[in-house]
């Protein structure tokens, strides 16, 4: 089982590991769903996971906002991802997708191979996918050597409890091939419960931990 801490900025990092975190998702400005934290921010928590063996993974998003990102945005994340390889993070966090709310495979091909030798989450954007398409996301994020998918199961907004159902049939198609990451609205009170419903090994959240 693995608590993942989702942190804004530096903070509150040094608790969460005291608390039990065994991962950061290292991210700046939460009240938009974070983007990419500063390098000083980045090789700061990531000398800090290191002294603690607890993994950091970088956000790499350039804004608030949609995920439909133009080729400039992709050059600026790609930017991104090499600055947080330099600073010393484990993985990286992105998602990408189009218009039509499809996944943008050509710019996540792009995203991947600009990540190689890093951990590779695919985040929330997973969620504005339809089940179907979620399904054959699943299936083609493992085959590039993706390493999780962090999803809440349904729209944003709903419950996570309501979502039980729908995040254990991910996991069971996943079959081990990608790990599910089960996040929004998942806390030190609910967590043990959404993973005994859903199979989910690993758990994500800001309130995941007692501070």
């Amino acid at each position: 089982m693995i608590k993942e801490f989702c942190a804004e900025n530096h903070t509150d990092i040094a608790a969460a590991i005291a608390a039990g975190a065994k991962r950061i998702e290292l991210c700046d400005n939460l009240a938009v769903g974070g983007t990419t934290p500063s390098p000083g921010v980045v090789s700061y928590v990531c000398r800090l996971g290191e002294a603690h063996q607890v993994s950091v993974m970088t956000m790499i998003r350039p804004r608030g906002g949609n995920f439909v990102y133009t080729k400039d945005e992709i050059g600026i994340m790609m930017e991104d991802i090499a600055m947080a390889r330099a600073c010393g993070t484990d993985g990286v966090v992105f998602g990408a997708l189009r218009p039509d709310h499809q996944l943008d495979k050509s710019s996540m091909e792009a995203l991947i191979e600009a990540s190689e030798g890093l951990e590779i989450v695919c985040h929330m954007a997973f969620d504005l996918l339809t089940p179907a398409d979620q399904l054959e996301a699943i299936d083609w994020l493992a085959s590039r050597g993706v390493t999780r998918i962090l999803t809440h199961g349904g729209p944003a907004g709903t419950r996570i409890e309501d979502n039980f159902h729908w995040l254990a049939q991910l996991v069971n198609h996943a079959q081990g091939n990608i790990a599910i990451l089960a996040g929004g609205g998942v806390s030190l009170e609910n967590y043990q419960e959404v993973m005994a419903k859903t199979g989910v090994a690993e758990v994500h959240g800001t309130k995941i931990c007692k501070l």
